[in-house]
């Protein structure tokens, strides 16, 4: 027996990449921590069955809660909450879920990381709370909050975070990365802009959220660490496992310049070990900050994302969600893209809090419009979950639920006369599998096709600036791209003079159906 568990702990040595000069192991407890107080009293037994990691092996607590793992210089442990229970948050609403173990503390850098943390405690233990049933919950999503200075934290707290006060029936939300725009000190600052939603807030590490003066990728998330705990981790909740990863590599491999989207060794063994414990009906959403398809370029190391379908192949229920291009799509693998199974993957790459850097018109509260290159006004995404299935929605800043396209038409056409203006929807959520149709007044529906164009809407705003005489308030838009999710119809003028509606109903990938209207005016000249 003691020659087993002696191979079993090697095993776990052997799987760990080690980047530092010493290694040890750590033990606790995940035990249920009844009285909410943060430390285990004697009453309050240990829970079996929960997994335990260090960033890359992946254990799991036995029938008195207690787990052993290696330990490295520079690691984090970590629970991976397991369904049935809920994590303590600090007075950020940040999940408590780890320990960071830095005897002799991160390097220096220009911005701050953690502070040599001491000799290791005797046992690093982990407290969760029991919760009731979780099959049915809802998620937030942010994409790119992205402030560089303070005035954009302001727009932040006020374009954003304002609306979401104190929000009901959310479980808990998600930042997708690039919380801040390079200056890491204003960590503190976009945490205390997000703590007024009121709910447990989990966040992903993004491009413009490392530092840059680390040595080498795993020195970047110094910082990160250091506010919001591992790059690296995991949770469930229902019959959902979050995974979620820092997928910047920095530098980049090829040169030593800039970086590029993928994954380190470790990261890959840590979702490897990480899914061997999660049951195959199961959904798996996964988030990380540069999508994993190549609109343009090569900002993705392909084999880290074969790898990545790869440990997926068994999982029938899959997700994987981004942010970084500070647009909206949906992305589809199948198999001639490396997907390893029937149907799909479905790759939603979420549109930004930020919109388009903060650009734009201000609003009457003087908060920049920000509405996205291809048409898609700055928002958040919901998340809704139903055991293993999940529907996603997204919600327009300043506007109503129900506002799902931007229609342009012409507000008037000469009747029966010939024209090249034409009914436009851009379907914020919209892919290339979705069906969009158009009626006017009642009459048949008409379907729309897609088209690969700039979005009119986003150009007669960014035309604005370009044809006024006087200045106008707020940054000029960045310069439009191609929409994913646009689609024309014709413009009826063989109707009677007068105004006449527009109605658009587009169903999504996940069988949603929205309507919308808008009108248009037929006159003859005298």
């Amino acid at each position: 027996m003691k020659r087993i568990i002696l191979l079993a702990l090697l095993g776990l040595f052997s799987s760990y990449s080690v980047y530092s000069r010493t290694q040890s192991v750590v033990r606790g407890v995940v035990y249920e921590d009844s009285n909410q107080n943060n430390k285990k009293d004697r009453k309050e037994r240990g829970i079996a069955g929960v997994a335990v990691s260090n960033g890359v092996a992946v254990v799991e607590t036995n029938e008195r809660g207690e787990y052993t793992l290696p330990l490295a210089d520079d690691q984090i442990i970590f629970v991976i909450k397991p369904s049935g229970y809920t994590l303590p948050v600090n007075e950020y609403n940040l999940p408590q879920f780890y320990y960071i173990h830095k005897p002799n503390g991160s390097p220096e850098l220009k911005y701050g990381g953690t502070a040599p943390t001491g000799d290791l405690p005797r046992s690093v233990d982990f407290g969760l709370y029991a919760d009731d049933d979780q099959s049915q919950f809802r998620m937030l999503v942010f994409g790119d909050p992205q402030p560089y200075n303070m005035n954009q934290i302001d727009f932040f707290s006020r374009g954003i975070v304002e609306e979401l006060k104190g929000i009901d029936n959310v479980a808990f939300g998600l930042s997708l990365g690039d919380l801040v725009g390079d200056n890491l000190d204003l960590f503190q600052p976009y945490k205390e802009a997000v703590q007024p939603i009121g709910v447990p807030w989990y966040n992903v590490m993004g491009n413009h959220d490392m530092n840059y003066d680390g040595e080498e990728d795993h020195l970047t998330d110094e910082s990160f660490e250091k506010h919001f705990g591992p790059a690296n981790y995991s949770f469930n909740h229902g019959k959902v496992h979050f995974i979620v990863l820092d997928d910047i590599l920095y530098p980049d491999p090829r040169d030593g310049k800039g970086y590029w989207g993928g994954f380190r060794e470790d990261q890959l063994q840590f979702v490897e070990n990480d899914l061997r414990l999660v049951p195959k009906d199961y959904l798996v959403v996964l988030a990380f900050h540069i999508p994993i398809s190549e609109p343009a370029g090569d900002p993705y190391r392909d084999a880290d994302r074969e790898r990545l379908f790869e440990l997926l192949k068994d999982f029938p229920y899959t997700l994987s969600l981004s942010a970084h291009t500070h647009l909206q799509r949906q992305d589809l693998f199948d198999e001639k893209a490396g997907w390893q199974q029937d149907g799909f993957h479905h790759h939603y790459n979420v549109g930004t809090t930020s919109g388009d850097w903060y650009s734009g018109r201000l609003n009457e509260n003087g908060v920049p419009y920000s509405t996205m290159r291809d048409g898609t006004p700055k928002g958040y995404a919901y998340l809704n979950f139903d055991n293993n299935q999940y529907r996603i929605n997204y919600k327009v800043a300043g506007r109503s639920d129900d506002y799902q396209f931007e229609i342009y038409a012409p507000k008037v056409v000469e009747q029966n006369k010939r024209t090249s203006a034409g009914i436009f929807a851009n379907f914020f959520m919209g892919s290339e599998r979705d069906s969009v149709f158009y009626r006017v007044d009642d009459g048949p529906w008409v379907q729309m096709h897609r088209v690969n164009d700039s979005d009119p809407s986003y150009l007669h705003v960014l035309h604005e600036y370009d044809f006024t005489e006087e200045l106008l308030d707020g940054r000029r838009p960045s310069n439009a791209v191609d929409c994913t999710h646009l689609w024309r119809g014709r413009i009826p003028t063989d109707l009677e003079v007068g105004e006449h509606t527009i109605e658009i109903k587009a169903t999504d990938l996940m069988g949603q159906t929205h309507t919308q209207t808008s009108t248009y005016r037929i006159a003859t000249k005298e």
